[in-house]
């Protein structure tokens, strides 16, 4: 069940003779080496340790620490079980006050997550009781009782050597009895070996987290976590290893991470049925089987044409519109069912079609809805506003009136939230001027009205950037061409505004063209316009393609969590046979786990039979 972590592998430096130790029963790490007096460090395998508390109880006391825990930090179970988990800060077990060096800001943002019942997941200064610094990546999970009040706090921790020297340990002599010799790391180990009739972990007499029956354990503790913290629970002990083989659980946890539309979306395509919950959220999660595939469909989409409008609706790909021969707007509509044996292009009659145009953008609400806003048509832009459900026996477009329309444009951007609101932003007005504005339209009342996001500061206007839904309501803008000063530039901003707030305000995560901006962490995508982003289960943001300046490659690929505390771009490297061109085209998500490229400019013309897919796990396609 072990899967990549983020997780960094721990130094640390013990005495005793150099030994290798298997403890790959208890804990999931294949093994741990100890150092000799005068040899090197040597590393362990990310051991993960656990700890519980009570937050039903004055103090938060611990009830439960993992055999890991005990012996790394070098405190017995029976030492600290009913006391706060504050001791860690104190170097040694004679300090009387936490140590001057642990940041006093992390252990304020603890009591307020704890107090508030957030998640909380950070660094901090920790030590063994030995007085040795550790550095703590603590994940502090809240697990909620039927009464939503909180029960139980698990904490998920890896630590791994500070590099600070910070001189003897104050207090009495305690050298000798509190140094981990390799004795007492054998014994450690041993116990943790125990089995499972023996509950295969040291501390189960005293641990009141075991006690519980494995239905408590399945659905008010390990439901609730992320899947992440589901593997490392798992390493716990073999009746934790057991337990989180449950495939019930794990489409609970995949529930939670990524939503009920997701998990809907995923339980409609055929290959999923043949995946279990676990290794989806594997595959899912660490994206280690995405793969490149070359996909020829039937059908046609004629006459040819540049610049449409394409978004998924279930298992079918829908095209509208588009730039045909000497900049001819159309208005005709197409649609590509991926699940049947032989996919292929099939024009659809649609009754009182809106005029042609391109530029615009392409819509799906409410699962069947197809929604249509402005572009550039035969007379100049536009700024109407025209649906369609596809459910109907004759689908008709129909245009939906609104007073204070957003200024008419194109090359706008924009995305759904919730499956019933439509978010307009950018884009290139009539004069040629860039636009900065972010408009909102609720397809959930009756009379839909536009209505401005009027926030105190705004992105730089722009047009060919992206904007990707996530969290429910939270909307990210990425890159573009931008207004700097007097000049445009292609830009690799990152924006995110929240509009769940009641004055929603955009942030700058990170980019290249603001003065003063944070360094981007990770690596950046170059500056692009003309791209694709589209967000995948667990909210995080799939950057492609676009026109690039120099020498970039423009089919590399590139990820970013807006979740994250900071969020780091990661490039994703990814097997099988790319786009050769990537910009002037467009993609949707179908299934949520197939991501597919339509069009792309070629150089001579636009081919609508060769098509490229994304698939994000190993038979998302088969």
């Amino acid at each position: 069940m072990d899967w990549d972590s983020d997780s960094d592998s721990s130094d640390f430096l013990s005495q005793g003779v150099e030994s290798e130790i298997d403890a790959s029963d208890s804990c999931g790490s294949s093994s741990f080496i100890v150092r000799s007096d005068n040899g090197p460090a040597n590393k362990l395998s990310s051991p993960c340790c656990l700890v519980v508390t009570d937050s039903l109880e004055p103090d938060q006391p611990i009830i439960y620490v993992n055999s890991m825990f005990e012996l790394i930090t070098g405190y017995k179970a029976e030492e600290i079980l009913g006391r706060n988990c504050r001791f860690l800060q104190y170097r040694g077990p004679f300090a009387q006050r936490r140590h001057p060096l642990v940041d006093s800001a992390v252990v304020s943002e603890v009591k307020r997550c704890i107090r508030e019942g957030l998640e909380f997941h950070g660094e901090l200064l920790n030590f063994r009781k030995d007085g040795t610094p550790l550095i703590n990546k603590l994940c502090l999970t809240p697990i909620y009782g039927d009464d939503d009040l909180v029960t139980h706090i698990i904490g998920i921790q890896t630590f791994t050597e500070a590099k600070l020297d910070l001189g003897p340990l104050p207090g009495p002599p305690c050298k000798e009895a509190c140094q981990l010799t390799f004795d007492q790391l054998s014994k450690s180990i041993s116990l943790c070996q125990a089995s499972s009739s023996r509950s295969s972990c040291s501390s189960y007499a005293s641990c009141g987290l075991l006690w519980l029956s494995d239905e408590v354990l399945l659905l008010s503790i390990l439901a609730s976590l992320a899947p992440r913290d589901v593997v490392s629970f798992g390493m716990v002990c073999r009746r934790l290893h057991n337990l989180v083989k449950n495939e019930d659980l794990w489409k609970l946890v995949c529930q939670k991470a990524w939503g009920r539309k997701t998990i809907s979306q995923l339980e409609t395509v055929q290959g999923e049925r043949r995946l279990g919950w676990g290794r989806l959220a594997r595959e899912l999660t660490t994206l280690e089987d995405a793969v490149w595939r070359k996909l020829t469909v039937g059908g046609s989409v004629e006459p040819s044409r540049c610049n449409f409008g394409a978004c998924a609706v279930g298992s079918k790909v829908v095209l509208f519109g588009g730039e045909g021969a000497d900049m001819q707007p159309m208005n005709d509509t197409f649609v590509l069912d991926l699940s049947v044996a032989c996919p292929a292009w099939r024009h659809v009659h649609v009754n009182s079609p809106p005029p042609g145009r391109w530029g615009h953008t392409l819509s799906c609400l409410n699962g069947s809805w197809l929604v249509v806003f402005g572009g550039c048509g035969r007379d100049g832009l536009l700024n109407d506003v025209f649906v369609v459900d596809l459910d109907d026996q004759q689908p008709r477009w129909r245009e939906v009136a609104s007073n204070a329309r957003p200024l008419p444009r194109s090359w706008h951007s924009s995305c759904t939230l919730d499956g019933t609101k439509l978010v307009v932003s950018g884009g290139c007005a009539d004069s040629g001027m860039l636009l900065s504005d972010t408009f909102l339209l609720d397809f959930a009342v009756e009379k839909p009205i536009w209505r401005e996001i009027r926030a105190t500061w705004k992105p730089p206007s722009r047009l060919g950037h992206s904007l990707s839904s996530y969290g429910g309501n939270k909307v990210l803008m990425f890159g573009g061409l931008a207004k700097s000063g007097p000049v445009r530039l292609r830009s690799s901003d990152v924006y995110i505004i929240d509009l769940s707030e009641a004055e929603p305000e955009w942030s700058y995560v990170t980019g290249s063209i603001l003065p003063g901006g944070a360094t981007p962490g990770g690596t950046v995508p170059p500056p692009r316009l003309d791209h694709v982003a589209v967000t995948l289960p667990g909210d995080r943001v799939l950057v492609f393609g676009g026109s690039i300046a120099g020498l970039h490659s423009s089919s590399q690929m590139f990820l970013l969590d807006p979740t994250e505390e900071t969020p780091t771009w990661r490039l994703l490297n990814v097997r099988g046979q790319k786009p050769d061109f990537a910009w002037g085209h467009s993609t949707c998500v179908v299934g949520g786990v197939r991501a597919l490229v339509l069009g792309g400019q070629t150089g001579e013309e636009w081919v609508l039979n060769e098509l490229h897919e994304l698939s994000l796990t190993d038979n998302a396609s088969n």
